[in-house]
């Protein structure tokens, strides 16, 4: 079979382990690596032995050489729509680093403009891939669990703290899309409420947090606010192209005008009836990455931080006697999983799916689009200070 030719979009934290992926994967031939940074690609260079790859300081450059089929962003989010846009009316299939943009518009443009090219527009939401994930969602859709009640999630650490986003921004989408994936369900209602601590004098740098292949990431490279210079587009594809970009800046001067939250407390309501609970902090030194579903016959717990055994069913009832409740049949089962990095399985799916002209149901533009829109309202409810918003 015919190797796919690729290139990779941003040589920061994320984008390294991309290359490396895509340098290594069988059906893959990375084709080009771009970066603003010059010391990006050169480190790159050295640590992978790109030998016969095209390293390059602007998209412009590489954007029509003839051996690209497929290209793999993982340039900061504010560049992502034009990025995409290009790469799609260049008749490339785009993977796209979470989130898909910063706007819910542009998410559905970009999922329509790669159906009308015929084109893979996939999101690399990690988790999804993540093999304690997939079996969990096995697990809650087989009823394992019996009736289920709610859920609640932790996503805490000490730094590093963004200046262009708030810690809701940065951390939930990964807890938001594992509930979404293993209730099979989306929120019709969500709240959000937050705590501004730490002083912000002046912007405060911040380029990232690197999680491995593990599934968690933060920034894959700058930060949000970078300069669209520095990822350049011609104008001559996007007659709008300058408004736009002054429409976004405008909206990143309004965000940094408002305190970012450094704790936030997220509830997500289904139309089941079933909630969920998610914290998220960027000023703990109490590290969780950790996630939980509790049904009537046991409860469902994804923790990261447990490396030996991430994904188990804790079981365990009250007996009454009397008015007193006393704790029973108390039990821990651990779930076995693949041990693959979702990294990988992300990369693998996204050249299957160019091979098989299959899109990907489990994070197609359209899952991005939908977890975006579930940001964006959450946000608003932020901003009115926890007042519950209603999705169409």
């Amino acid at each position: 079979m015919k190797k796919i030719g690729i290139a990779v979009l941003g040589a920061g934290r994320w984008g390294k382990h991309l290359i490396r992926i895509f340098r290594e994967h069988p059906d893959a031939n990375l084709v080009g690596v771009v970066d603003p940074h010059s010391e990006r690609l050169a480190s790159v260079q050295e640590r992978f032995v790109l030998n016969g790859v095209v390293l390059a300081t602007d998209w412009e450059s590489l954007r029509a050489h003839p051996e690209i089929e497929a290209v793999a962003i993982a340039t900061p989010a504010v560049t992502h729509y034009h990025l995409i846009a290009d790469a799609l009316r260049q008749g490339y299939h785009v993977l796209a680093e979470k989130p898909l943009t910063l706007n819910v518009a542009e998410c559905l443009e970009l999922y329509h403009l790669a159906e009308q090219q015929n084109r893979q527009l996939m999101v690399d939401h990690t988790y999804l891939f993540h093999p304690a994930v997939k079996r969990g969602r096995e697990v809650v859709q087989s009823g394992y669990l019996g009736e289920l009640r709610y859920g609640y999630a932790a996503r805490t650490h000490l730094g590093p703290v963004r200046s262009d986003v708030d810690a809701m921004w940065d951390l939930a989408i990964h807890d938001i899309a594992i509930f979404n994936n293993w209730l099979e369900q989306l929120p019709v209602q969500v709240q959000a409420t937050g705590r501004v601590w730490l002083p912000r004098g002046g912007e405060m740098g911040r380029d990232g947090e690197d999680k491995g292949d593990k599934g968690d990431k933060g920034d894959k490279g700058d930060s949000i606010a970078t300069s669209y210079s520095q990822f350049p587009i011609p104008n001559s594809q996007f007659p709008d192209n300058q408004q736009q970009i002054t429409n976004n800046k405008q909206q990143t001067t309004n965000n940094k005008q408002q305190p970012l939250a450094d704790l936030v407390q997220v509830t997500l309501t289904y139309a089941s009836g079933f909630q969920a609970f998610i914290h998220l902090c960027w000023l703990n030194p109490d590290k969780q990455r950790r996630l939980t579903i509790v049904g009537e016959q046991g409860s469902l717990i994804f923790n990261e931080m447990d490396t030996q055994a991430p994904l188990v069913v804790q079981r365990g009832y009250l007996e009454q006697q009397d008015n007193q409740f006393t704790p029973a049949g108390q039990s821990c089962e651990v779930l076995a999983i693949e041990s693959t990095p979702p990294l990988e399985l992300v990369c693998d799916r996204f050249l299957h799916n160019i091979c098989t002209a299959q899109p990907s149901n489990l994070s197609s533009g359209w899952v991005g689009a939908q977890l975006v829109k579930i940001l964006c309202c959450l946000s608003q409810s932020l901003q009115l200070g926890g007042h519950p918003i209603t999705l169409d």
